[in-house]
């Protein structure tokens, strides 16, 4: 394929993968453009499978009030296309997913973490995706851990943007072939990366992979709620592939909730907010496909 048919399946991808998230993203040259001055810009990534491709989540289109999140993904496949479909979905997954949870933060899409180590710093992690053989063990692993309250620590120092910082960690493989990275902004976070591979994940004899995505922004910096502020989300389409019609009760539900008070709506807010202790670590553990 040729650099316009790689950028046109990826980009085509992002829209549909984006539209699960409820969010109209559209084409717009090399970027595809999302709600407010939200965008996803396409990177090439040379590589001999050609299902590598560099994704950059843009808050603020235009203005240097948010750095872009950037995030190299792979995919499985049989051709350059299945694969380049594949690593959009892989992103979506793990590292949109901590993105527009950040944005939102409604705790639908990811959980929110307060870390003694990073004080100062609100964490935000996507569920993690976990592919390959015998994928349980790892599965279970992650799900009995606090992993990032594990690598705070070696991250304190390797947190180079003083607003918001995308760390990404990639592990597993199997026992004597293992690679345990962790990558703050699209860079290698040596102490990080060393933590991880010395922690006691299960190396299995075939090979198995987690990937997940966190977001660490500094509590002063309150660029959520700016980019919340200039979007400015319109409904998708009824016949828009993806896109949830809704049903009269779903509409009579979100009119009761419109013409709440607002004590009434803070207290349900605190409510759902316990029930999602309780279902966090479902979201850290997430298989894919599930």
């Amino acid at each position: 394929m040729d650099p316009e048919q790689r950028l046109a399946v990826i980009q085509r991808a992002v829209v549909r993968e984006m539209a699960r998230y409820g969010r109209e993203f559209s084409l717009d040259g090399a970027v595809v453009r999302g709600p407010g001055r939200t965008a996803v810009a396409v990177r090439e990534h040379p590589g001999p499978d050609g299902g590598h491709v560099d994704l950059g989540y843009v808050l603020t289109l235009g203005s240097d009030e948010a750095p872009v999140l950037w995030d190299c993904t792979a995919g499985l496949g049989t051709t350059e296309e299945e694969k380049l479909d594949s690593a959009v979905r892989m992103w979506a997954g793990t590292t949109a997913a901590a993105v527009v949870e950040f944005l939102e933060g409604a705790g639908r899409h990811g959980d929110h973490l307060r870390l003694p180590a990073l004080p100062g710093w609100q964490a935000v992690q996507g569920p993690a995706t976990v592919f390959g053989f015998r994928s349980a063990q790892l599965s279970g692993w992650l799900g009995e851990r606090e992993l990032m309250a594990e690598l705070a620590g070696p991250l304190a120092a390797e947190l180079p943007d003083a607003r918001l910082n995308g760390v990404k960690l990639f592990f597993g493989g199997r026992a004597g072939d293992e690679v345990a990275e962790v990558r703050v902004n699209g860079t290698v976070a040596p102490a990080a990366s060393a933590a991880l591979r010395a922690l006691d994940w299960p190396r299995g004899e075939r090979f198995c992979w987690a990937r997940l995505f966190v977001l660490l922004a500094a509590e002063q910096a309150d660029l959520a709620g700016a980019a919340r502020r200039s979007e400015s989300i319109r409904p998708l389409p009824a016949a828009y592939p993806g896109a949830a019609r809704s049903t009269p009760e779903q509409d009579g539900a979100r009119a009761a909730a419109a013409a709440w008070p607002a004590a009434r709506r803070r207290a349900a807010r605190a409510a759902l907010g316990r029930r999602k202790a309780a279902l966090g670590r479902w979201w850290r553990t997430r298989q894919a496909g599930q």
